[in-house]
């Protein structure tokens, strides 16, 4: 009964958030665009996993919250490839603090203390396999994270990250125009949340760009993903000359994320 008060809540701020949808990209609009570090730790099957929940539950968001950096998500790898992974998302208005926050940390006294068991594994056993990071800015028309309605409450959520490359930089170029003309409200209307739109500015595989939308349960993944290729804003949008003139996506990198329960996200 509780699960299902909470989708009927959900799906109404869902359908709050679409109607205002527009108001809130115009408000947006004005705003300065957000820096996002993209981190994946790549992890081996046994004690790794555990091992990384708790420094970065416990230590490395605690620590880079200490430097402002706030709402950072922390996110398990449900369906994709190299399983474990755990990604973590990190905003910041500010480009200087988000890549000068590794620098700093290793003036923080109390994370260098509370960090020793993860930073000190011995290389025959060590606490990750690799960490992979990009570095994005956030679109002109999105130019700050969003964090879902079901956050505050640790409510069911989960979310997809996809990631769209393209043959040139001008496609490329092409697409993020495609998403700052109305791309946004398609998905807020087709009942996804929103979450950010990034564009990557070193990373591997570039020129790319990624964006992250959620929804309450992931049984609804296929009947949003309707609603989105069925509208009628998508339809007239995807068949403007500009933007079918060539294909200007070459391919799609898709994944299925859920929160750690420490997530800000």
């Amino acid at each position: 009964m509780q699960r299902r008060r909470f989708l009927s809540s959900s799906l109404a701020a869902a359908s709050a958030l679409a109607a205002s949808g527009g108001a809130l990209l115009k408000a947006q609009a004005n705003q300065a665009r957000e820096y996002y570090e993209l981190r994946c730790y790549k992890m081996q099957s046994g004690d790794q996993p555990k091992v990384a929940h708790k420094y970065l539950a416990e230590v490395l968001i605690p620590a880079l919250n200490r430097q402002g950096l706030k709402t950072i998500g922390a996110f398990d790898l449900y369906l994709g490839p190299e399983t474990p992974s755990l990604y973590l998302l990190i905003p910041s208005e500010s480009l200087e603090a988000l890549v000068t926050s590794e620098l700093k940390l290793g003036h923080d006294e109390e994370y260098l203390k509370a960090a020793e068991p993860f930073d000190a594994a011995p290389a025959n056993s060590p606490a990750f396999a690799r960490i992979e990071s990009s570095l994005m800015i956030a679109f002109e028309g999105y130019p700050k994270l969003t964090v879902t309605p079901a956050t505050a409450q640790k409510g069911p959520r989960v979310f997809q990250m996809r990631t769209y490359e393209s043959p040139s930089l001008r496609d490329h170029r092409r697409k993020v125009e495609m998403f700052n003309s109305g791309e946004y409200d398609i998905f807020a209307k087709a009942g996804f949340w929103n979450v950010f739109f990034g564009d990557t500015l070193i990373g591997a595989r570039r020129p790319n760009l990624t964006y992250m939308v959620s929804m309450p349960d992931l049984a609804e993944l296929d009947a949003k993903w309707k609603n989105f290729t069925t509208h009628p804003d998508w339809k007239k949008l995807s068949s403007e000359p500009r933007f079918t003139f060539e294909s200007i996506v070459s391919n799609i990198s898709n994944l299925i994320l859920r929160p750690t329960a420490y997530s800000q996200i």
